[in-house]
């Protein structure tokens, strides 16, 4: 086992004072206090505690504080993905979250609340699907940023050379952030991984889809749009897809992420409310950081933008092209494209004129190309940075068809295609990837607006059919409730696991609760009035045995009073909306702060 590796399965011992771990077929344990907190990894002797039960853990995924003090979250099971580079890739299956003072009694009855309270979003962002680790391959880097690792720095721990990006664990691993503890610390990404033994013209050959959610400006769709003021946009993820054929491997990546302007769509109990500009911010300055980033992380930048040209999108589709041409920079080009005009009467053929427009591009960009003999044969010096609103729905759909492209094109070089040829539409093949790249995009979409993703009837079988827009109904309403009513706890959750907030000593007896929010009246007031005039609308409707001019009077007057009720709450709208509240959006007439 290499001094960089992962210890992967550990014994684990639970004393009143102390906690032990103990990897096996190894001469050390690591011990950690539960009053000082002092984490020492010491030569295996007779530390062990006796006569206690042992448990059996895959992995630390780090410490976090709560009311009631640090707890210790470790990692009980895992399911098997696949193999990359040799190397064996995880997904999270079990965790558990050990506080390292046992008893509440030193806690108020409303602090044991409150601490509940934040257990609870802390099980909520790790029951997220899917998280995803290798003990032995660092799955955060591209096969080209590995390649391009010195070789001293190969052989540093997997939690110092990740990319910070994407590591979702990386505030609590801050714990063990010691040269001696980095077989310990255990990095997470979230996104999505996909491992596939294929057999194309006679020749096996591994294809691998792998997403990479950021955790910079992470949260939900709603309450996290645009960019921020250090050029970190909201919902980005890498996506690669890899060619392994006996050894020579092939790599293409692409990037999606929010409309790089400070801009915002708040909640409001409207369907689909109006996004709009954040005024007084410097637009300029914030997606020049973003885009210099890109270029350093990735090469030149086509952005392909498929917002609507007409209708409430189009403040955002002009101030981008204008964000864009104002900035004049040579190694960036700006490419929009009105999906839903073109596509219209669902005619999704017409995204083919899309990818011939980008087709040049993506020749020139090329793919990460090695050898089996390590020869590089060529790197991929550009990538397209997809969006549309969400950066979920429509963005899938033309990444996965830039993904087909380049991934005919790598199969031809490798020789599993000979020239010219296309994969089979009838094929198994060309079924996994319709179907994977759909996996992808509900796994995506699930991460950052709560359900599956829309449109993925056209990724999975190359046509939209009626089904898939009764399914698109179905979530499309599934996404209105949860980020009206459930996305503030959600953000919270995602705010306090990244760190964004920290609970403070004394917190709900000494320093106040942020999770202590008070209502206005409106808010118990309204709902209770509108439930009263609705049953009482029905029972006048259904339970009289004849109608008079009584009982109509009644129908009128308790269905007026449904209509003015509902119509209060939706006037009223934000005031019913499930804000966050440990990182507050500041609020004022009714608006959120980017």
């Amino acid at each position: 086992m290499a001094s960089w590796e992962i210890h992967d399965d550990m014994n684990f011992y639970i004393t009143a004072d102390k906690f032990y771990i103990e990897p096996n077929g190894k001469s050390e344990v690591l011990i950690i206090d539960r009053i000082s907190r002092e984490t020492s990894l010491q030569v295996k002797t007779n530390q062990l505690p006796q006569g206690i039960q042992v448990r059996k853990i895959c992995g630390i995924l780090g410490v976090i504080k709560l009311i009631s003090g640090f707890h210790l979250v470790v990692m009980t099971h895992r399911i098997f993905v696949g193999i990359i580079n040799s190397q064996v890739i995880w997904r999270l299956a079990g965790f558990d979250i050990i506080p390292f003072v046992p008893s509440l009694t030193h806690l108020s009855e409303t602090q044991k609340v409150q601490n509940s309270v934040y257990l609870a979003m802390i099980r909520q962002v790790l029951d997220t699907p899917y998280y995803y680790f290798s003990y032995t391959y660092d799955v955060t880097h591209t096969l080209q940023r590995l390649h391009s690792m010195p070789p001293d720095f190969m052989q540093t721990g997997l939690y110092d050379r990740a990319d910070s990006r994407f590591v979702w664990n990386g505030y609590l691993l801050k714990h063990f952030h010691r040269p001696e503890l980095r077989q310990y610390s255990l990095p997470l990404i979230l996104g999505f991984v996909s491992v596939n033994d294929v057999m194309v013209n006679n020749h096996s050959f591994q294809w691998i889809l792998m997403s990479r959610r950021s955790v910079h400006r992470a949260g939900t769709r709603l309450f996290c749009r645009g960019i921020d003021q250090n050029g970190n946009v909201s919902n980005y993820v890498e996506t690669e897809q890899i060619v392994d054929v006996r050894g020579d491997k092939i790599s293409f990546v692409q990037t999606r992420g929010s409309i790089p302007l400070f801009w915002r769509q708040t909640p409001n109990l409207k369907y689909k409310p109006p996004p709009e500009l954040v005024a007084g911010r410097d637009h300029l300055i914030a997606c020049s950081k973003h885009l210099d980033a890109q270029l350093i992380q990735y090469g030149r930048q086509v952005l392909v933008n498929l917002i609507d040209h007409r209708g409430a999108e189009d403040v955002l589709e002009k101030a981008f092209a204008t964000t864009i041409s104002t900035l004049g920079n040579q190694n960036v080009r700006y490419e929009s494209y009105d999906f839903h005009a073109e596509c219209r009467k669902m005619r999704y053929d017409r995204l083919h004129n899309l990818i011939a427009r980008l087709a040049h591009e993506q020749d020139e960009f090329g793919v990460f190309h090695l050898r089996r003999d390590g020869t590089l044969m060529s790197s991929q010096d550009g990538v397209f940075r997809t969006n549309c609103i969400d950066c979920l729905d429509r963005t899938n759909v033309v990444q996965s068809m830039l993904a087909k492209r380049s991934l005919e094109q790598s199969l031809i070089k490798l020789g599993v295609l000979t020239t010219g040829q296309r994969i089979d539409p009838s094929s198994t093949f060309e079924w996994l990837f319709k179907n994977v790249w759909a996996d992808n995009a509900d796994m995506i979409s699930t991460q950052y607006s709560g359900t599956g993703a829309l449109k993925t009837d056209f990724t999975r079988t190359g046509k939209r059919t009626k089904m898939g827009l009764l399914k698109d109904g179905s979530n499309s309403l599934t996404r209105y409730y949860k980020n009206n009513f459930n996305d503030g706890f959600r953000q919270d959750a995602i705010d306090l696991f990244l760190g964004n907030y920290v609970v403070k000593d004394g917190e709900g007896l000494t320093v106040q609760c942020p999770l202590v929010i008070q209502k206005g009246w409106k808010y118990g007031t309204f709902p209770v009035v509108l439930l009263f005039a609705f049953a009482m609308f029905f029972t006048s409707v259904v339970y009289p045995q004849e109608y008079n001019t009584e009982s109509l009077l009644f129908v009128l007057f308790w269905g007026s009073m449904v209509g003015v009720t509902g119509a209060g709450i939706l006037k009223y709208g934000v005031e019913f909306v499930d804000w966050p509240k440990l990182v507050p959006a500041i609020r004022s007439s009714g608006k959120m702060e980017a």
